[in-house]
């Protein structure tokens, strides 16, 4: 059982300010120059001096806006193609060819065709941040959907129920640890395809300013960078677990505080 508490936060603080002590210890042993890996102290200038000139806000403002944009946008037609998909055979049959082909395709590799389509202003990002996020949730809705039990569905055939009863009733209760699964691979997708395309071109964002500090040769300004996009990831992850918490809590499958087996199991 693993049981969570203060003195966990503060022993997960602890081991993160050893794995920084131990790299400072090891970029001034090694020698190693600025340009190539900074040191963490450095990298913590670079980005107290991005946050006192407010240089980070506005371009962490469009990036997490091209995020949110693309993963509700890719979110939204990636449950209703897969729904339709898992609830109709006729469709499959149809578009399965074309789903695993562009499932089997690099997403990122679209994405310069999609900013030369777009250019280089928000559509672009939020384009290809939906794109990236598209897949992952729409086949963990197409798996959620048709993992329900087919007893039960019988059952409710033989009630006279609805197929829109069935679905509302039956399939998409027991989906929904399916599609919160694939909505945080989402979200994260979703980010990194913005982040991608920013690096590709763009007028604002973290991706593009990271791009400038390239040419600049500002490696810890990167590295800053690097530490803001982690954190906003992080933040985006738990949003969509706190609310799974919320809409599921009656499903304890992952539960930290719960034991993975009871003592007394075989």
């Amino acid at each position: 059982m693993i049981r969570r508490g203060p003195w966990a936060f503060v022993l997960r603080l602890i081991f993160l300010a050893a794995l920084a002590a131990l790299w400072e210890a090891a970029v001034v042993y090694f020698e190693l120059p600025a340009y190539v890996v900074p040191a963490p102290s450095k990298v913590a200038y670079a980005l107290y001096q991005g946050i006192e000139s407010e240089v980070y806000t506005a371009h962490l403002y469009v990036t997490v806006s091209e995020t949110l944009l693309g993963f509700a946008l890719g979110c939204v037609l990636a449950f209703v193609l897969g729904s339709v998909i898992a609830l109709s055979r006729t469709v499959e049959y149809y578009l399965q060819p074309l789903v695993v082909m562009f499932q089997a395709m690099p997403k990122v590799a679209l994405i310069p065709i999609m900013v030369i389509w777009f250019g280089l202003g928000m559509t672009s990002k939020v384009v290809s941040a939906a794109l990236v996020a598209f897949f992952p949730l729409m086949v963990n809705t197409i798996v959620g959907l048709r993992s329900a039990d087919e007893d039960r569905v019988n059952l409710m055939r033989s009630l006279a129920a609805s197929r829109w009863q069935i679905f509302r009733m039956l399939q998409l209760p027991g989906a929904m640890p399916y599609v919160f699964a694939g909505l945080e691979i989402a979200m994260i997708f979703a980010l990194i395809g913005a982040i991608v395309a920013e690096l590709i071109g763009a007028e604002k964002g973290l991706g593009m300013l990271m791009q400038s500090m390239n040419f600049n040769m500002d490696v810890a300004g990167q590295f800053s960078i690097l530490f803001i996009l982690a954190i906003l990831g992080l933040i985006l992850n738990e949003f969509i677990s706190i609310v799974r918490r919320r809409v599921l809590f009656w499903d304890r499958s992952r539960d930290a505080d719960v034991p993975s087996a009871r003592k007394g199991d075989s």
